[in-house]
């Protein structure tokens, strides 16, 4: 599998049928690699689970996601900060849910069929996050991700590690810990 190569997912969207594509792609890979040339020393390859909120693309990395599910059952919480959409009830365990376009200052729209809820692990803590659509799992390699310039950012932009270059589109890798950070209180969501 070349390094520009998509996963396209599954209509489940659960993180077992995800990863078992990958898994499959992944194997054919290590078959074919014993005829490779190695890699450049300290090169390292980035797995993205990619998303969309509004017109841009974005990406975590996928060890993070541990699964994805529909934008359906949140409970909301009276109190919780502005950018918390509520709770859901996950086989028993509440987790939060981050609505990233209001987390991002992006102007709200009505829930569709396509909202997904990606679930990740910071830690010991599982969050979700409210984004418009899952796109697909890709992979590149790290020398195709750049930094923003400064003056395409403020400080409150700091949640961004950097812009990855694929194929003929970017793609916002967040930092998990910083864009799903309570502002003021020093804790997560």
């Amino acid at each position: 599998m070349d390094d520009n190569q998509a996963i396209q997912l599954p209509q489940s969207g659960l993180a077992a049928d995800i990863l078992g594509q990958y898994v499959i792609r992944a194997q054919a890979e290590l078959d074919s690699a014993a005829a490779a040339p190695a890699k450049a020393a300290g090169e390292e390859t980035f797995h993205l689970v990619t998303f969309r909120l509004a017109r841009e693309e974005y990406g975590v990395e996928i060890g993070r996601v541990q699964e994805i599910i529909r934008a359906v059952d949140i409970t909301q919480v009276p109190g919780a900060p502005g950018h918390v959409q509520g709770v859901i009830n996950l086989r028993g365990r509440i987790i939060p849910v981050i609505d990233l376009r209001k987390r991002f200052g992006l102007p709200e729209v009505p829930l569709t069929d396509r909202h997904r809820i990606i679930v990740v692990e910071l830690g010991e803590k599982r969050l979700g996050m409210m984004v418009d659509s899952v796109s697909k799992v890709v992979r590149f390699a790290s020398t195709l991700l750049e930094e923003l310039p400064e003056e395409a950012t403020t400080v409150n932009q700091h949640y961004i590690r950097g812009v990855g270059k694929l194929d003929d589109r970017l793609i916002i890798l967040l930092d998990l810990h910083r864009a799903l950070l309570v502002q003021g209180t020093g804790c997560t969501a």
